[in-house]
């Protein structure tokens, strides 16, 4: 019951509401709705039955407002962005100012106070006015204008399934809004049940907390604010009056726009006549507001709505992400990388989005807003937005151990997701998430993903000091690997593989291999694993293609990194190991607010034992290597905190990584051309500090990170790792032994008795006898890891030769005589002795003296042979011409 008491108007307004107006409605609604048809083509019993069926009850209820959005700073939540579909703060009767109560009761309904929802004088009045022909006139109540209101904000916010849940919205809309004879009806009996069921005052706040006042701008509160940058309760008369004038027509007569300001002052200025009228003010407050410009009391506000206005800007990206997060459709393939939704936002998407959709939400996220503005003020140095050579993206990303909570998100490209493809410094898209949630397709994660099959091998039994086979350039066939799970990646055609800078390798342990990031070493290690539970374990490490597409690819090559991941997703995978291999979700979500100001529970924490503690030790001690004396050291600021970290190059360097990990957070930086793989980073130098992208940026970045990171009491890492069990050092070697002169038959069941695999290389030019073995690769003497393959190479006898007897002949003949038996000419030599000048004696001058090798050895055809010759007494050269060859 409406605690206002009703004058006998207002009385009969009610009894005529509940009782007579059943009868009346018919005649007085059908002649104002339809003058020209008056009551000849509708009776008024029809009318009656109509009225009568209609609801008789509507609920003010909360009213679609602002959402807001908060981060850290100095260990406090501040505001990070607003965003609404309408702008709209609701407030309390305290918080609006007397004045716009006033405005509103004299300008729009003068008899407020003593209806019973329906002013019977209006409809009269309208009934005359639209009987003669003339414009139509309205005859809507406060009460009446808030049930339109209400109904308009039931279809804007009800929940739609099916198709075109868009179109069934905005039908919705249009139909509360439209003018007919049954909306007619339907608001005055709403009206009448909304007056008996509220005060006058509650519904004169529900009507000014709704109304439209511009735009997306609803209710006095946000109209104060945007229009004058002042709150409700403190408006002055004209600004009041101003407000309310708005109300009539916003979009001739409001206040976005100095064209409409004259438009508004005219009906400002007959409000503020009402008011003088109802004694609500003085002449001289009458005289001084009308007197008063518009433009002396305008004073708007930036309109911030949305991520794009995020404060500080930074901050952009992590803002969009949170919204991608709340808007998350039910569906997404958790298996491939979906996080998890905000389940008291609504049980499913339709629902989540209709909450929030019609607002009042606090959302708080995990982010720290210092560490983010600091992070991108560093790629603003190290990768300058404003790059016009190539499109350069960079991203700096943290997440807890052991929470997934993301700290950090940031991007050198400012997020804008209204910027157009071509802006050169702000992007659309968030750098660091997978597409779904508004990122980009991901980038190749290069080397990065070394981690993940050095974890592979761990699990399987291997260790961190077994020996494998770097060498390279080295070529492989497809029978080398194994992939149950989709033979069909395996690759049919040979393939040759490089180390990165064309290194060539060599014999070394697993892990000397992932600090040097030696590519062939990594894919021998394959060659011994099953391709298939390598993509197991990147998956159980929260690995996964960032466009969601399909599954990780299997293929050799993908062991290399060539899978496109998120930069998220691999500080997430990097935190894994930092985190004792406890894999965590990346969160952004901490708690809600609901507009009753309940605190409810964000995004759950979701993890999952990726790998045992032994192996994370164990990959973590290889990644700290990394970081002091591996490709990662640049990376290292030396602050006393243990830090692991692995590069990362794709194969044409347009997107290179740096990922590391402490035990208290996981990070990643990627840098790279978001357009063409065909531009290296390599090619470029930085303008601001003139060193080379490739070698630079990334670390540079990592190095600013860790430090600012570290520098945060709370995600301070420990100063060393846990150790590494002896059982994930292991370390098998053997020493190949020489076959040399043994039967092809003979070193192979030497070598398969010492559990090396043993690979026939086949014959070669050699003086060995046929079929003797001449050689092995790896030589003899060497270490290698235990079951390495042996190639064993043996003699087609095709170099055997015995020396040919030479002294006592001329140097020409000994040189004839040992061209035809097959010796090179080219690697006969001549030493030098003293001769008989006497041309009989057999030490005359020109004749061989001696051989090397000796008359009747057993040599090769390719071995150098060495004839001392006599010459002249003194034992000098007597030269060609008396000693010819």
């Amino acid at each position: 019951m409406s605690a206002q008491k009703l004058k006998p108007s207002g009385v009969l307004g009610g009894v005529l509401g509940l009782l007579g107006f059943s009868v009346l409605a018919g005649v007085l609604v059908t002649a104002m709705v339809t003058p020209a048809l008056a009551v000849t083509s509708m009776t008024a019993q029809g009318s009656i039955g109509i009225f009568e069926n209609l609801p008789d009850s509507i609920k003010i209820g909360t009213q679609a407002q602002q959402n807001q959005i908060f981060g850290k700073s100095g260990g406090k939540d501040v505001l990070l962005a607003t965003i609404y579909k309408q702008n709209r703060q609701v407030v309390g009767w305290d918080d609006v100012s007397p004045l716009l109560k006033q405005a509103a009761v004299a300008g729009e309904d003068r008899r407020f106070y003593t209806h019973g929802g329906v002013d019977l004088q209006s409809i009269a009045r309208a009934l005359v006015r639209n009987g003669e022909g003339g414009q139509q006139s309205g005859s809507s109540t406060l009460d009446m204008q808030l049930v339109k209101n209400i109904l308009v904000q039931q279809a804007f916010t009800a929940v739609y399934t099916g198709k075109d849940q868009a179109k069934q919205r905005e039908d919705a809309i249009k139909q509360a809004n439209g003018y007919s004879y049954d909306r007619k009806l339907r608001e005055m009996k709403l009206a009448i049940g909304l007056d008996k069921a509220y005060t006058k005052k509650e519904v004169l706040l529900g009507y000014l907390n709704i109304v439209g006042m511009g735009s997306t701008t609803y209710g006095v509160e946000s109209a104060a604010l945007q229009y004058f940058s002042v709150h409700a309760k403190d408006v002055t008369l004209p600004q009041a009056a101003s407000l309310l004038a708005i109300v009539q027509n916003p979009n001739t007569q409001g206040l976005s726009d100095p064209k409409t300001y004259p438009a508004n002052k005219d009906r400002r200025d007959q409000i503020l006549a009402a008011m003088l009228d109802a004694k609500n003010i003085t002449q001289k407050q009458y005289d001084d507001a009308v007197a008063t410009k518009i433009e002396s009391y305008m004073k708007p506000s930036a309109v911030a709505n949305g991520c794009r206005t995020a404060t500080p800007r930074s901050a952009a990206a992590a803002c969009d992400y949170a919204l991608g997060v709340i808007k998350a459709a039910d569906r997404l393939p958790v298996n491939k990388g979906a996080v998890p939704v905000v389940e008291s936002l609504g049980a499913n998407a339709a629902e989540r989005r209709a909450n929030w959709d019609k607002g009042g939400y606090k959302i708080y996220t995990t982010v720290d807003l210092d560490l983010i503005e600091q992070q991108q003020q560093v790629l603003q140095t190290q990768t300058p937005a404003e790059e016009t050579r190539f499109r350069l993206g960079s991203t700096a990303n943290t997440v807890e151990v052991g929470t997934g909570k993301i700290i950090v998100m940031a991007q050198n490209k400012m997020f804008d997701d209204g910027a157009a493809p071509e802006t050169t410094t702000t992007s659309a898209y968030n750098l660091s998430v997978d597409a779904p949630y508004g990122g980009a397709n991901g980038f190749e994660t290069g080397s990065t993903y070394k981690v993940i099959d050095l974890a592979n091998w761990l699990e399987s039994g291997k260790g961190l000091n077994d020996l494998v086979d770097g060498r390279g350039p080295k070529t492989y066939v497809g029978s080398q690997f194994t992939a149950p799970c989709d033979p069909g990646a395996i690759p049919t055609a040979p393939f040759k593989l490089v180390n990165d800078g064309g290194s060539g390798g060599g014999y070394m342990t697993v892990k000397s291999a992932l600090m040097g990031s030696v590519n062939n070493a990594f894919m021998q290690m394959a060659t011994q694993q099953d391709l298939c539970s390598i993509r197991d374990t990147a998956k159980s490490m929260g690995a996964h293609r960032a466009d969601f597409a399909r599954d990780l690819d299997v293929s050799p090559s993908n062991i290399l990194g060539t899978n496109e991941q998120a930069p998220l997703t691999m500080a997430a995978v990097a935190a894994t190991i930092g985190g004792a291999g406890l894999h965590c979700t990346p969160i952004i979500i901490d708690r809600v607010v609901n507009p009753d100001g309940k605190t409810l529970p964000g995004q759950p924490v979701t993890c999952n034992q990726a790998m045992s503690a032994d192996v994370a030790a164990a990959v973590a001690n290889a990644m700290a290597g990394s970081m002091t004396g591996g490709t990662s050291r640049p990376s290292n600021p030396y602050d006393g905190v243990a830090i692991g970290g692995k590069t990362g190059t794709s194969p044409t360097a347009h997107q290179d990584w740096v990922i590391s990990t402490t035990t208290k957070v996981g990070s990643s930086v990627w840098t790279g051309n978001i357009d063409s793989a065909q531009t290296s980073l390599r090619n470029f130098v930085n303008p601001t500090t003139r060193q080379n992208y490739y070698t630079s940026s990334r670390f540079a970045i990592m190095k600013a990170l860790i430090r600012s990171v570290n520098a945060m009491p709370a995600y301070k890492g420990e100063r060393t790792f846990p150790d590494v069990s002896d059982a994930m050092l292991g370390g098998s070697s053997s020493i190949v032994p020489s076959v040399v002169g043994q039967t092809s038959s003979q070193a192979e069941n030497l070598l398969t008795s010492l559990k090396f695999q043993y690979t026939n290389g086949g014959p070669e030019a050699s003086a060995l006898p046929a079929g003797r073995v001449t050689r092995t690769d790896p030589d003899s003497g060497s270490k290698v890891p235990s079951g390495t393959n042996v190639t064993v190479f043996t003699s087609d006898g095709s170099l055997a030769v015995t020396m040919p007897k030479v002294v006592g002949l001329s140097r020409v003949q000994a040189t004839q005589a040992l061209v035809a038996a097959g010796f090179d000419p080219a690697k006969i030599s001549y030493q030098w002795t003293k001769g008989n000048p006497s041309p009989v004696q057999s030490d005359s001058k020109c004749n061989v003296q001696a051989s090397n090798p000796s008359s009747g050895s057993a040599v090769t055809k390719s071995d150098p042979v060495s004839l001392t010759v006599y010459g002249n007494p003194d034992g000098s050269d007597p030269g060609l011409t008396a000693c010819p060859k």
